[in-house]
């Protein structure tokens, strides 16, 4: 089991910055591959980002590539989404997730665990 915890929402104007964590906990953490997954009302979830477990591969959205950028420290058994040039279509609930295995899959059924979501809102 793995459990996830996201922090570091909030609201913030057009063009401002944001960074996301995600604490993860239980059994060999630090081996999951951990994505992160976005879902705005009244839309499905849509994948953002997903990082291997050593670090060295990542995937993105188109939309947010440039712009948002995740990253891990194994250490901490975190990973970060550090957001930057925001616009008001990235709001959303964000979720943290991990899966087994080695690739940074874009597809949210490949993932395990979930965590509950931190909300992040981008005003005009």
């Amino acid at each position: 089991q793995v459990q996830l915890v996201e922090s570091g929402g909030g609201l913030v104007q057009t063009g401002g910055s944001l960074r996301l964590s995600c604490a993860a906990s239980g059994r060999t953490a630090s081996m999951y591959v951990m994505g992160w997954f976005r879902q705005a009302p009244g839309k499905e979830r849509d994948f953002v980002a997903a990082i291997n477990w050593g670090g060295a591969r990542s995937n993105y959205e188109d939309s947010v590539k440039g712009r948002f950028t995740i990253s891990r420290d194994n250490a901490k058994n975190t990973v970060y989404l550090q957001m930057n040039s925001l616009k008001p279509e990235d709001t959303a609930v964000y979720y943290c997730a991990a899966r087994s295995g080695t690739f940074p899959s874009m597809k949210g059924t490949d993932y395990d665990y979930w965590g509950q979501g931190t909300q992040v809102t981008v005003s005009s």
